[in-house]
């Protein structure tokens, strides 16, 4: 008989243990990390989303200023807003953030500026610039071409200048400069 009842008590105690859920309080708690992790998380991904588009301009600037100096040893002359095609990068003017375009050049130009602004004003977006100009390498005497790519302070939302604005200083002994409210980064 002890057997038996030992049996019976060892299977009762199985199926109760089976038939238990989580109690509201553990569901509430689990609930309320997942918020909190997703709250820390949320503005850290956006940030990466935002950085991510800011790497096309990056990268389309500094492209277009790469183009600009092969079509100077090309053609003697720097291309203008209106030979944008014709150097060869297959990129279009604009795309979803932002619009690209060249200012000076042509002619017998000896400088200048490639811009990347954004679509939108008020855009979480920084913006660039990239100029290239002409000059004389002081160890050599050599001249070339010399480019500067330029990031802006703040983006767009907060104020910051947009690339066609950027204000860079051109010399004929040094790589062209970043306005005031923009920072070099090569």
């Amino acid at each position: 008989m002890k057997s038996e009842f030992k049996a019976k008590f060892l299977s009762h105690l199985i199926q109760k243990k089976e038939a238990q859920g989580f109690t509201l309080i553990e569901l509430l708690v689990v609930i309320i990390i997942i918020g909190i992790l997703s709250a820390i998380a949320l503005p850290s991904f956006l940030n990466q989303a935002n950085k991510a588009k800011q790497s096309e301009a990056k990268t389309y600037v500094g492209s277009m200023n790469r183009a600009q100096q092969a079509y100077y040893l090309e053609k003697n002359a720097f291309a203008a807003q209106t030979d944008f095609g014709n150097l060869g990068l297959g990129v279009a003017t604009q795309t979803t953030n932002y619009k690209y375009g060249i200012t000076g050049g042509g002619g017998t130009s000896s400088q200048v500026t490639n811009w990347a602004d954004t679509v939108l004003p008020k855009a979480p977006l920084k913006t660039y610039a990239g100029g290239v100009a002409v000059g004389t390498v002081a160890a050599t005497s050599e001249a070339t071409t010399l480019a500067t790519l330029c990031e802006a302070n703040a983006a767009a939302v907060n104020s910051g200048a947009q690339g066609s604005a950027a204000g860079l200083g051109f010399t004929s002994t040094a790589a062209p400069t970043c306005g005031g409210s923009f920072t070099t980064l090569n």
